[in-house]
């Protein structure tokens, strides 16, 4: 389940890359449209900029924009970031591994063999997720 976090991150990168044209955009209407409380946006934002996933610019004419297209950014990214590894079991993350402490081998366990194709399957998923697939499916949505 993808925590709070990790949605109102989606959803004010959406924002971004939908008004590409107006940037830099200011926290503070990022958070007013997409109904984000201003401390806990401005919190991930910093956290998205330290990911280098966006920008920020400071003074009167400040605010936040994307450090790339939105075809650059995926999902898989903004998970990864929020909620950490994206599996069942920690013994089939990339970044977080660890040998599960019930497993005798690892290279027979039916469990993990599961837990990985389930893994794969969502990561390929999440990075094919993009702003701009996100953008175009409402898009169509809406016609």
């Amino acid at each position: 389940m993808l925590s709070k976090k990790s949605k109102y991150a989606i959803n004010a990168l959406l924002y971004i890359a939908k008004h590409e044209a107006e940037q830099p955009i200011p926290v503070s209407r990022i958070a007013e449209e997409r109904h984000i409380p201003l401390k806990f946006l401005e919190a991930i934002l910093t956290e998205l900029r330290n990911a280098r996933i966006v920008k920020s610019k400071k003074g009167k004419y400040g605010g936040y924009s994307l450090n790339g297209t939105p075809a650059d950014i995926d999902l898989a990214q903004v998970v990864r970031l929020f909620d950490g590894a994206i599996a069942l079991l920690p013994c089939v993350t990339h970044d977080y591994y660890q040998p599960c402490e019930e497993c005798v081998d690892e290279t027979t366990c039916g469990i993990r063999q599961v837990a990985l194709e389930i893994r794969n399957a969502t990561v390929a998923r999440l990075k094919d997720a993009t702003l701009a697939n996100l953008i175009e499916r409402e898009r169509q949505a809406n016609t």
